[in-house]
């Protein structure tokens, strides 16, 4: 699943948990939250990688001497 579907589907079942005082449906959905933030973090940090290469390639196409 997505950051985000992890994200929403942790909140709700936080959510329920706590309503309902299932503490183990609401330790569920604080693991899905969690997930997702993870997910995040790691795409956050998949672009800026891509983007930091995708710029030494764009300054080593302008300037073959340029690294």
């Amino acid at each position: 699943m997505g950051e985000w579907t992890d994200k929403a589907k942790g909140k709700v079942k936080e959510t329920v948990g706590v309503a309902t005082g299932d503490r183990e449906l609401e330790a569920e959905g604080k693991a899905d939250t969690l997930k997702g933030k993870v997910k995040e973090v790691a795409e956050d940090a998949k672009r800026a990688i891509k983007d930091g290469v995708d710029a030494i390639k764009g300054n080593s196409r302008r300037d073959p001497d340029a690294i």
